[in-house]
């Protein structure tokens, strides 16, 4: 465990099935929200160097990665599963960094893959900070039950700004105009 804080020297970025039509099943204002969100902490981890994984759930079914991401991705293609722990999924565990403890989870849902991704990289060792606001399940209960045992199991609930803003660490970092810009 490398503590309470995170440091963007050892995190990783997980953003788990922001697809599109996932996401026209969802709640229309909080999804927007949570697409801001997840937009948010894609940026901010290609400014401050914080590798960024992500995941599609049957894409043929879900579709693929909503505009809105993908265009802050660069090379990074999605690794695609059908089950609903991305740690299952083929290739998933190759791509997280054994040098960095700290996995930042987002995307949806909350209550099904978020929670199931969350619950293993537990069980791996990882250190897991789940990104409250930049989650989201159909219903809110669900989520909020997913947010309470994933808890209750040992990751850190946080929020997207104070994530942004660990990473920074000052505000002489050569990033924090830029980033101060994502979430205004």
């Amino acid at each position: 465990m490398t503590g309470l804080v995170v440091n963007s020297a050892t995190s990783q970025l997980v953003i788990i099935d922001m697809q599109v039509k996932l996401a026209s099943a969802m709640p229309l204002d909080a999804m927007q929200s949570v697409i801001k969100n997840c937009r948010i902490l894609v940026q901010a981890s290609n400014l401050l160097a914080v590798p960024t994984t992500v995941t599609e759930q049957y894409p043929q079914g879900l579709g693929e990665t909503l505009p809105e991401i993908k265009q802050f991705l660069s090379n990074n293609k999605p690794i695609t599963k059908t089950a609903f722990s991305a740690c299952d999924a083929l290739n998933f565990n190759q791509q997280l960094h054994r040098d960095k403890p700290q996995t930042m989870l987002a995307g949806m849902e909350a209550h099904v893959c978020v929670l199931q991704t969350a619950l293993a990289l537990m069980q791996a060792g990882k250190q897991v900070f789940v990104v409250e606001d930049a989650t989201i399940s159909r219903n809110s209960a669900n989520k909020t039950n997913a947010l309470a045992r994933m808890r209750d199991a040992g990751c850190l609930i946080t929020n997207v700004e104070s994530v942004v803003f660990e990473w920074l660490g000052d505000a002489n970092h050569e990033a924090f105009k830029a980033i101060s810009k994502l979430i205004r």
